[in-house]
């Protein structure tokens, strides 16, 4: 198990990363700087976007504005699939120059291809070319299931420090989770908080945000908490990282607001029982550039 301390996570090569940050996905650009700058002002030190968000240049930009120094911001992003394959060198020139930044802290390969494979195993050898030149501290992967890294690590070099993947008190991903810390790597979450639709339309009855949940409800009242700050607390007891969005400047500065209480086993175990096993997001399984077919300006 990855060795998680207050707010810093030990990679397994040695790097250290914020156990929580603040993901850009899906905030435009204008609302990226804004959110960025806040959430660097209030103590956040882990940004996370992508090249396939379209706000790398913001996110670069927020950092110049904050006056924050550079060494202090661990910066992600990722190679989006379209660049796989051969164009792997020339997409992480493209996210480097977008930030503006001569290395990013992590860089993550979006999606596996699972009907080329050997595009991904193309793509994680340059992500490895890019950290032995210094352009990134650790690399690691998103979406990948258990056969995915079975698969890349018998194929490349570096263990994936980190694998980024949907997850939340309605979907746990415990097995993969397991194999995570069989192998040295950290979890960490998208979508921490849920908010997407976890359950089949047969169960209406039944709240489809965590948010939402009676038991989440009942823990927030106890520890005069947040729904939010339960659940990204319940996160950091299993030493995962949670990358929680957020454009709204009291939102970031609560999603931040969890170190100064603990969740007990018992409160933990609750919350791991909301899971239903059921995905939110697409199946990564049944990624492939047909149906995400659009390409990155780089």
């Amino acid at each position: 198990m990855p060795e998680t301390t207050a707010q810093q996570i030990t990679l397994n090569n040695g790097t250290e990363m914020p156990a929580l940050g603040l993901g850009v996905f899906q905030s435009p650009p204008e609302e990226t700087l804004t959110a960025v700058e806040t959430a660097l002002a209030n103590g956040y030190v882990l940004i996370d976007t992508a090249a396939a968000y379209g706000n790398e240049r913001e996110v670069g930009q927020a950092i110049r504005r904050s006056g924050v120094d550079r060494a202090g911001v661990f910066v992600t992003t990722k190679l989006w699939i379209s660049d796989y394959g051969d164009s792997a060198l020339r997409g992480i020139d493209g996210c480097l120059q977008r930030l503006g930044l001569d290395y990013v802290d992590l860089f993550l390969l979006h999606h596996p291809v699972p009907n080329d494979f050997e595009g991904t195993i193309a793509a994680y050898r340059a992500a490895e070319q890019m950290m032995a030149e210094g352009r990134a501290h650790a690399i690691g992967v998103c979406n990948f299931n258990i056969d995915h890294l079975e698969n890349l690590i018998g194929k490349t070099t570096a263990v994936p420090a980190v694998n980024q993947v949907e997850l939340h008190p309605f979907f746990t991903q415990q097995a993969l989770r397991d194999f995570h810390a069989a192998h040295g790597i950290v979890t960490q979450a998208w979508s921490p908080l849920g908010g997407v639709n976890v359950y089949r339309p047969a169960e209406p009855d039944v709240t489809k945000n965590p948010l939402e949940h009676p038991t989440i409800v009942g823990l927030a009242q106890r520890y005069r908490k947040t729904p939010a700050q339960i659940i990204l607390r319940w996160h950091i007891e299993h030493g995962t990282s949670a990358i929680p969005k957020s454009v709204r400047a009291h939102r970031i500065k609560q999603n931040i607001d969890i170190f100064d209480f603990a969740l007990p086993p018992a409160d933990v175990a609750a919350i791991d029982g909301l899971d239903t096993g059921i995905r939110g997001g697409p199946d990564p399984g049944l990624i492939d550039r047909e149906h995400y077919p659009f390409e990155v300006d780089n």
